[in-house]
């Protein structure tokens, strides 16, 4: 993990962040005493920079690090422009976006510093996904698309088949 995160920084991006399944399902694996970790789709690498919302840009760095770790799934995002894609109102910060991501337990981030010291970003809390919680963000109960969104990925996902001490809360859509 940490030379995934070196590599994310190699990068120099404005406010990044590796979030989501990278540290997710790592806290998941622990805590269900795997000795291997799960295969997990892709890295996803986020950062905020509204000065270059070309997605053109995003594939590039993919390449970048696909040079410096070819075995690794990478998906690079601006969240400056991920709004659009979304449907939602504009993020202000790669913070911001991860606190709107569907899940508590993968609306988490890590970086490293300039010391390459761990920093942990959890605008949800980290209560959830230690104790093993798959609830939705407060944004993704606000209304019956998003609830309908979270469900969805819930139902797609399947996290119990890996992690069985899992507790998957549904929210009812008949509002």
């Amino acid at each position: 993990m940490m030379n995934i995160l070196k590599a994310a920084k190699s990068l120099n991006l404005p406010d990044w962040w590796i979030c989501a399944g990278f540290v997710r399902s790592k806290i998941w694996d622990t805590l269900h005493n795997f000795n291997v970790r799960t295969p997990i789709p892709d890295i996803d690498v986020i950062y905020f920079d509204p000065t270059n919302i070309d997605e053109l840009m995003e594939k590039k760095l993919e390449e970048r690090l696909k040079t410096l770790m070819p075995n690794i799934p990478w998906s690079v995002k601006n969240e400056a422009r991920m709004h659009v894609k979304s449907n939602m109102p504009p993020y202000f910060s790669s913070i911001d976006a991860i606190s709107k991501f569907p899940e508590t337990a993968t609306a988490l981030g890590v970086k490293l510093d300039e010391k390459d010291n761990v920093i942990l970003t959890a605008p949800c809390g980290i209560g959830d996904v230690i104790n093993l919680r798959v609830k939705p963000t407060p944004y993704f109960t606000k209304t019956k698309e998003r609830v309908e969104i979270y469900e969805d990925r819930i139902s797609k996902k399947n996290w119990k088949t890996i992690w069985k001490n899992l507790k998957v809360y549904h929210i009812d859509i008949s509002y």
